[in-house]
């Protein structure tokens, strides 16, 4: 495998690699405006990883940087998959200082529940409490006006 390289400076996120993936291959947010991805990540504490060069997989944690965070926006390109970029961004994230003393992190996965597991993620301990706003088409419908 070439060498990674992951990355917390701003400055290395290629904006153009992480819109183009998110709103084209993510499930969670296919048509997210650029303008938008752009605001989720000037307020985000993001991890870049590049392999000669080249941006190919992105993490973020939003959150308030003291007590709570929201790990989202995890992927790696296709191409560079079944290498341990994932597992690689993921770590990074979890022993960031900003993220070791915070008292909860959550995150929301379709299908990648044993990468999460590996870094001490579990379904919630009392479900009963959480609650969401959730509004999977709100791109399409701001896409078409409505």
């Amino acid at each position: 495998m070439d060498a990674v390289r992951i990355s917390d400076d701003p400055a290395d996120v290629d904006l153009d690699v992480v819109h183009d993936f998110l709103s084209t291959q993510a499930y969670w947010c296919l048509g997210i405006p650029r303008d938008v991805v752009a605001r989720a990540v000037g307020h985000s504490l993001c991890f870049s990883a590049w392999v000669d060069g080249r941006q190919v997989g992105f993490a973020r944690i939003a959150g308030d940087r003291a007590t709570f965070g929201y790990l989202a926006d995890v992927f790696v390109l296709q191409a560079y998959r079944g290498r341990g970029i994932s597992k690689a961004l993921v770590a990074a994230a979890m022993a960031h200082p900003e993220t070791t003393g915070l008292r909860r992190i959550m995150l929301a996965t379709r299908d990648a529940h044993s990468l999460y597991a590996g870094f001490g993620f579990t379904a919630p301990a009392r479900p009963e409490s959480l609650m969401e706003r959730y509004q999977p088409d709100i791109y399409r419908r701001a896409q078409a006006g409505g």
